[in-house]
């Protein structure tokens, strides 16, 4: 389950128009979503709250097996539609499958001027968060240096003195500043980074194939236009029989000349088209998602998603194959394997979602609206949990389960190894989240 600080950071990027997915790092996000997924340790409690909609508080706490807290503040230069824990969509607090929407080119706000003056304010992000009673301190900063430009500084300083004396000798430090530069083109997207503790230096890159996706200010239009073109004779046989789909490819390199050390890796993504699951979280809701052109009767193909990583110098290879086979139901396989050593593992995961039962007796049941289809809107309100699972061949097997009681998010998982007798059970722990806003 999402943190508060990642859900308000999520309802940042949505506000500001910036698209998060469209990035070499969040390749694989979809598989990391299934198979991936952190199960909570010990007992974890935090409690958020929004004054307003520039300002946000948060309190966290962990109960078990250590005790201690951290404080964090959010502030931010634009608006923001916050939702209590009690009325936010459920699945925007999950990390979870779905094929994400075309690419598009970053669009900023509209320039506003007063008396030949520009008067907008470029849009930021302030995040801090204080850990007790280590006095560990994280920083975030993003900004919006143009539409298609971004920049994010994130520090970290932790004063604790528990540093074994070989790292003392090395002058290691557990403090460090990582500066990043996106820039977002819609078919390209590069990101620049440094790190101040090795003096890495990195740059990744990911280009899509194929057309962008269309602005929202002309998606009603263009799409009115679609739904009323006829349809050719032959436009079913050239979309029928395998996956249509588009292709992003990307890859990264990093250099760092105190540790006197590199590292390359490349990767290539494959997602059906249309887009078979809602809008993704930071679109608008008039979204170009071809899913708004397709017939009722579904898509042609379920949405899929296949991914293929390589690291030459490390010699790892990974590939993923994801897909949704039913309305509630997502499965995911993944293969590791190392050229040099040769070790292996596969690892195998499913998602499924809860919903509540429908009312046998509503208010104003009707023949008219019995007959009439649920919208993709109401079918997604109704979700109150999902359950996840994961297994591989190094015996660790991983159960969770997320969902909504009353007004607080809850999370429980545990974390089991087969091939122990003495300890089948790893880690247990059960995490509740409440925030409110107003």
């Amino acid at each position: 389950m999402h943190p508060f600080a990642s859900y308000v950071l999520r309802s940042y990027y949505h506000a500001t128009g910036w698209n998060e997915d469209n990035l070499y790092a969040n390749l694989t996000r979809s598989s990391n979503a299934i198979l991936d997924f952190t199960v909570p340790r010990g007992l974890h409690f935090s409690i958020s709250k929004s004054p307003n909609s520039l300002f946000n508080t948060s309190y966290s706490m962990n109960a078990m097996p250590s005790l201690n807290g951290s404080v964090g503040y959010i502030f931010t230069s634009c608006d923001l539609d916050v939702k209590n824990s009690v009325n936010v969509r459920f699945k925007d607090m999950i990390e979870r499958f779905k094929v994400y929407d075309q690419p598009r080119r970053p669009e900023g706000r509209p320039e506003e001027w007063l008396a030949g003056r520009r008067v907008d304010a470029r849009e930021y992000l302030l995040y801090g968060r204080l850990y007790l009673p280590t006095g560990r301190l994280d920083a975030l900063y993003t900004t919006r240096l143009s539409p298609t430009l971004q920049a994010l500084v994130a520090a970290i300083s932790d004063p604790r003195s528990n540093l074994s004396t070989e790292r003392r000798s090395r002058g290691d430090d557990v403090s460090n500043v990582m500066i990043s530069l996106q820039h977002d083109v819609g078919k390209w997207c590069t990101e620049y980074s440094w790190s101040a503790d090795d003096g890495m230096w990195g740059v990744r890159l990911l280009h899509n194939f194929g057309r962008l996706g269309i602005p929202p200010d002309t998606s009603s239009t263009d799409g009115s236009q679609r739904e009323t073109r006829p349809k050719r004779v032959d436009e079913e046989e050239a979309t029928g029989g395998g996956l249509k789909g588009r292709v992003s490819a990307g890859a990264e390199f990093y250099f760092s000349a105190k540790e006197k050390s590199a590292g390359v890796s490349t990767g290539i993504r494959f997602t059906t088209l249309p887009d078979a699951s809602p809008p993704s979280f930071q679109l608008p809701g008039n979204s170009s998602s071809p899913l708004s052109m397709v017939s009722p009767r579904g898509p042609p193909s379920p949405p899929t998603t296949i991914t293929a990583l390589f690291n030459p110098m490390m010699g790892h290879m990974s590939g993923a194959y994801a897909a949704r086979v039913s309305r509630d139901l997502a499965l995911c396989s993944r293969f590791d394997f190392n050229v040099y050593s040769y070790e292996s593992e596969w690892t195998m995961g499913a998602e499924y979602w809860m919903r509540r039962t429908p009312s046998k007796f509503s208010s104003g049941d009707d023949e008219s609206s019995s007959i009439q289809p649920p919208t993709i809107a109401n079918s997604w309100e109704d979700v109150h949990g999902v359950v996840k699972a994961r297994a591989s061949t190094n015996s660790d097997v991983s159960l969770m389960w997320e969902g909504r009681l009353r007004s607080m998010l809850v999370s429980l998982g545990i974390v089991s190894d087969l091939s122990s007798r003495s300890k089948p059970i790893k880690a247990i722990g059960l995490e509740l989240s409440y925030f409110s806003s107003g």
